[in-house]
């Protein structure tokens, strides 16, 4: 088994005096120098007490978020960040402001690329419009005589609508382009210069970013303040401004519509959200509301840990959750953290059911997870672990359902069953559960909670429970009671 990665404590004691053992280059330096070194020596002494007592006054419960890419892991983290400690929320908004900013060129410029591939949005465009031009009588025209002696209609020149929408849309692309162009510079920036294999595009964040992407400090910083700090942000909040009658008329233009209706445009599932907020959002001063930072969407890298300290009864524990990358290729970096994990919170998104994995086209997203799961259940080094199941995203299950998408197309054991909201969830319960019986290895109890994230009353209910639940098995596992 890999080892644990060094703690962010030991990390920080471990470069926090670089030049300790370096010699000045002037001897009238030396007793400074001396006296500095001294000073930064004490420091990690009084910081290394401060751990030891730290950890010896808190128990701590370990959490590990599991699930694939997409599945609401960061989301849920967010949730349990903004109920027991809304203040570090508050201090991140203006961090989360250019990742808002970054997930509407996104969502502009795959509307955009649709737009490009598909003759089907031009085709079902309406022939009359405001925008269209009022039909002139040709100036070759003269009035035939009817065999009554009336004067027929006139005959009004044809109008070749697609090239009308066609042209439409390209202004309005013409105009979007700035906009566009900041793309790339916005998503280097924000990753801090982190590319993944295989050369897919986005934003990649690792542990630490938000602080980074806020910085308003003079001293030197790392690239990705240089190329994302306030200034940057600034000059992209203001083409933003200026380009959001164009952004609006996209949204609102008949080929999206028609797009929209017909299920044919491949935008993140919060994209609709923050087109429908491009008024408010493109403001001068905008900061990210906290409906906004549980919509954005952001790609975890590796594994990053985040504190809470929690009150239970009077016994103070220190929870440590852990977010992972969920994509294939991430998924080794979990396994250091199996070891000691007080608990797991599974996330399947069973909304899913007719989506395919990035990584391979040919497997869908439901099979994934339940392989995923099954390898969780089974695994001997969390045979200790209190497990927890969410089946989230049920909000865009249900919208998928109302709007008549059939799961029996792409999950064909789903059979002849009514396809109703009801009758999809429970079978995609039951699948899960029937995983958990049939492989978990040590027949432990399996909590399962239908979950929506961006429901935020009804999320932090379960997370009060799914809390308190964890923290009281482990009070009873360790004999503290």
């Amino acid at each position: 088994m890999q080892r644990r990665p060094v703690s962010p404590e030991h990390q920080e004691m471990a470069f926090a005096n670089p030049y300790a053992d370096a010699q000045p280059p002037f001897a009238a330096d030396d007793a400074e120098a001396l006296r500095i070194s001294h000073k930064i020596d004490e420091e990690i002494k009084v910081e290394r007490e401060r751990i030891r007592k730290r950890k010896a006054q808190h128990k701590e419960v370990k959490v590990l978020l599991l699930g694939q890419a997409e599945s609401g892991k960061s989301t849920l983290q967010k949730q349990f960040q903004l109920y027991y400690a809304s203040q570090t929320l508050d201090r991140e908004r203006p961090a989360w402001r250019p990742v808002v900013y970054f997930n509407i060129i996104k969502a502009v410029r795959m509307i955009l690329e649709d737009l490009d591939t598909s003759s089907f949005a031009v085709q079902s465009s309406p022939v009359q419009s405001s925008r269209l031009p009022s039909p002139q009588r040709s100036r070759s025209h003269t009035p035939s005589r009817a065999h009554n002696g009336h004067e027929s209609p006139p005959i009004e020149p044809e109008i070749n609508t697609d090239d009308i929408w066609r042209d439409d849309l390209a202004q309005v692309r013409t105009k979007l382009l700035p906009l566009l162009a900041a793309e790339d510079t916005l998503a280097s920036g924000l990753s801090g210069g982190v590319t993944i294999t295989g050369g897919r595009t986005g934003v990649f964040v690792r542990a630490g970013w938000q602080a980074l992407a806020s910085s308003t400090t003079g001293r030197t910083v790392p690239s990705i303040v240089k190329t994302n700090g306030p200034a940057a942000n600034d000059l992209i909040a203001r083409i933003l401004a200026a380009s959001r009658d164009e952004i609006v008329a996209l949204w609102q233009h008949p080929s999206v519509r028609a797009l929209m209706n017909a299920r044919k445009l491949r935008l993140e599932e919060s994209a609709a959200f923050f087109l429908d907020n491009i008024r408010r959002i493109s403001e001068p001063d905008y900061l990210p509301l906290t409906e906004d930072i549980l919509n954005v969407r952001l790609q975890t890298l590796g594994v990053i840990e985040h504190s809470f300290d929690i009150n239970l009864s009077g016994t103070r524990v220190n929870w440590l959750l852990y977010d992972v990358g969920g994509a294939r290729g991430q998924r080794h970096a979990w396994v250091p953290y199996f070891d000691d994990a007080t608990a797991i919170i599974f996330l399947a998104p069973i909304s899913a059911f007719n989506q395919y994995l990035d990584e391979d086209s040919r497997t869908n997203r439901i099979d994934d997870s339940l392989q995923l799961f099954t390898a969780i259940c089974s695994n001997s080094l969390l045979k200790n672990t209190h497990l927890v199941l969410m089946l989230n995203k049920m909000d865009i299950l249900k919208q998928k359902i109302e709007s008549g998408i059939k799961v029996r197309k792409f999950i064909t054991s789903y059979g002849d069953r009514p396809n109703t909201f009801e009758e999809v969830k429970e079978y995609f319960r039951a699948h899960f559960l029937q995983v958990h019986r049939r492989n978990d290895i040590s027949k432990r109890a399996l909590y399962a909670h239908f979950t929506s994230m961006l429901d935020i009353q009804a999320t932090q209910k379960i997370i009060v429970n799914v809390g308190e639940a964890i923290i009281r098995s482990y009070i009873t596992d360790a004999g503290l009671t």
